[in-house]
């Protein structure tokens, strides 16, 4: 599950980033409110957390601009204006909830969650299921033909990474960029290590081998 994050201070943009990734999600950042836009547009998103005051494009202005074209992408509002009319101009602009900065990773988390929970159809669940595996992005429980997988949070984004693109080869680069909040030697074996773990939970008690590497390309989750 991919969450957007819009904040233009690079210190609050890497911890919010950083823990959402630690806590599962995959996470794409904008600096500003214009790229913020654009990748808003692209309709990949579960959630957003974005500032109000945003180069090139604020807060408020970006979230009336979604409204107005028929986004219901759900936003989180983080913003250092605490007062009561600050925080209903936000929602009234068309924002789902309202945090004031500074706030506790753990508030936000639990805000993303249930944000997410409660934009989800009536009977809706937010599953992913591709060669016996299913995964389930609420609840974050996995399993293979029924039977259930534990797996830490930088596992379980991985996995959600390959199933979203099941079929599909992604390079080591690819998963380096989404799953860790800085830069790595090319030459690390962070993905390696995480892949062959992975591995070890997915596919060591199954005759298919979903999780296969593809030498000098990258990973790719088998499908048949």
């Amino acid at each position: 599950m991919r969450i957007l994050v819009i904040e233009d201070d690079p210190k609050l943009a890497s911890f919010v980033t950083s823990g959402l990734r630690q806590a599962g999600f995959a996470v794409d950042h904008a600096p500003d409110g214009l790229d913020g836009l654009v990748l808003a547009r692209q309709g990949h998103y579960a959630a957003a957390v974005m500032d109000l005051m945003l180069p090139k494009m604020d807060g408020l202005a970006l979230i009336e601009t979604l409204r107005a074209e028929k986004n219901a992408l759900p936003v989180i509002i983080l913003s250092a204006r605490a007062k009561l009319d600050d925080r209903i101009l936000g929602l009234q602009a068309g924002g789902d909830d309202y945090l004031t900065k500074p706030f506790a990773f753990s508030e936000l988390l639990a805000r993303v969650q249930s944000l997410i929970r409660r934009a989800q159809p009536g009977d809706t669940v937010p599953e992913l299921s591709c060669g016996g595996v299913t995964l389930n992005l609420l609840t974050r429980e996995v399993s293979r033909e029924g039977r259930r997988i534990d797996l830490q949070a930088r596992e379980f984004a991985l996995l959600e990474l390959l199933l979203r693109h099941a079929g599909r080869v992604l390079t080591k680069t690819f998963l380096l960029e989404r799953l860790w909040d800085f830069s790595f030697d090319p030459q690390t074996n962070v993905v390696d290590v995480l892949i062959c773990r992975l591995r070890g939970k997915v596919d060591r008690d199954f005759e298919a081998k979903r999780i296969q590497t593809v030498r000098g390309a990258g990973y790719v989750f088998k499908l048949d």
